[in-house]
């Protein structure tokens, strides 16, 4: 057994490229160091996804070595479980109002998402995995980042790692880590 996933269950059209495939959120993560080289580029990826107004509202927050503990802190405990062993723990926050006039960004959080799937692309690139996350907390992250809530939303928090070798994982454990499937294209398209 190896730490490749079988994709060959997911059924796209022809010609979708295999890096949106392979994209997926595993929860099994092997300890791995991300040099800076790799993670810089990860981000800036994300630097380069479109928004409204060229605002760029987001605002991405990793870890360090010496900091890993405390973004795990910020996590509800059923994703500390198993974020714990993840290279890199992140948040993902959006600026609520454009800076050219002041005015509410009501795209800011849409663009927060094009930029969270722009820095997933790079990682798998990168042979890395992500997994995003609703499950942290919240007020406790805005105070850890000092925060104007008045100015930022927290997004979401996220995880950068190599997927554990599967010859590591107990059973349990490699019956969840099958990436999903998604509903047929013609549940979410309609051409009128």
């Amino acid at each position: 057994m190896s730490s490749n996933p079988d994709f060959s269950a997911r059924d796209a059209s022809t010609g979708v490229d295999p890096l949106f495939l392979e994209r997926w959120s595993p929860r099994a993560f092997q300890p791995h160091e991300i040099e800076l080289a790799t993670l810089t580029r990860i981000m800036d990826a994300a630097r380069w996804s479109p928004s409204c107004f060229n605002a760029q509202p987001w605002r991405f927050f990793t870890s360090t070595q010496d900091t890993f503990a405390e973004f795990l802190d910020l996590l509800v405990d059923a994703n500390q479980a198993w974020a714990k062993d993840a290279s890199v723990l992140g948040f993902l926050v959006a600026q609520k109002n454009f800076e050219h006039n002041g005015k509410a960004n009501d795209h800011a959080r849409f663009d927060c998402g094009a930029a969270w799937m722009s820095m997933s692309l790079q990682a798998r690139k990168e042979g890395l995995h992500t997994h995003g996350m609703a499950g942290i907390k919240f007020d406790a992250i805005a105070d850890y980042l000092q925060l104007d809530q008045d100015a930022y939303s927290i997004v979401m928090a996220f995880t950068i790692g190599k997927l554990a070798d599967f010859d590591t994982m107990s059973d349990e454990q490699r019956a969840a880590e099958v990436p999903n499937d998604r509903k047929a294209l013609a549940e979410v398209w309609k051409s009128i």
